[in-house]
């Protein structure tokens, strides 16, 4: 006794062999290919939560160090010469408590469109800054992440601000894309 290999039915020689309605055919096709885009889009859920992570890690990190200094980052901000000692002095007690707000904010996905928008906010305005600053040639010395980035040339610095602010507009496209669909 023959068995068919679509239905599972078992055949007898003389029997016609079943009909495959196509509907069942077609349905079974679109939910193998659902299941499959699925399964591979998982690997980018993850690429894009893993950068979540590193990017509000980073603010964090730098919101904390300048927290924990507010007058060493008033002197930080007094050195672009653009803004007079109070207000550097009322930025610098302001700013890092945004920064760690904000990168919390991408960590824990919750108010992510706000923090994405003021970090890569703050991003433009502090390359703007810092560009304007070196074209004047005065020489920045950044404190956004410590003793350890005071080392770091001009040009590591602007890799490393732009490397940040394009992670930030990457994320943000990305969870506009994903609001809309």
């Amino acid at each position: 006794m023959a068995q068919d290999k679509m239905s599972g039915e078992r055949l007898t020689s003389g029997a016609p062999r079943p009909m495959l309605d196509p509907g069942v055919l077609l349905q079974s096709a679109v939910n193998s290919t659902s299941n499959i885009r699925h399964r591979t889009s998982n690997i980018p859920d993850l690429a894009w939560r893993v950068l979540d992570l590193v990017v509000g890690g980073v603010f964090v990190y730098a919101g904390v160090i300048k927290a924990l200094d507010p007058i060493g980052f008033a002197n930080d901000i007094d050195n672009y010469k653009t803004l007079p000692w109070a207000i550097s002095v009322r930025l610098a007690f302001f700013l890092p408590w945004l920064e760690i707000l904000c990168g919390l904010a991408l960590i824990a996905r919750r108010l992510y469109l706000g923090g994405l928008s003021i970090l890569g906010a703050l991003m433009s305005v502090f390359i703007v800054a810092t560009i304007a600053a070196k074209a004047r040639g005065i020489d920045i010395t950044c404190g956004c992440f410590g003793h350890a980035s005071r080392n770091l040339s001009f040009t590591w610095h602007m890799v490393l601000d732009f490397a940040l602010f394009g992670a930030l507009l990457s994320l943000w496209f990305v969870r506009r894309q994903a609001t809309r669909s």
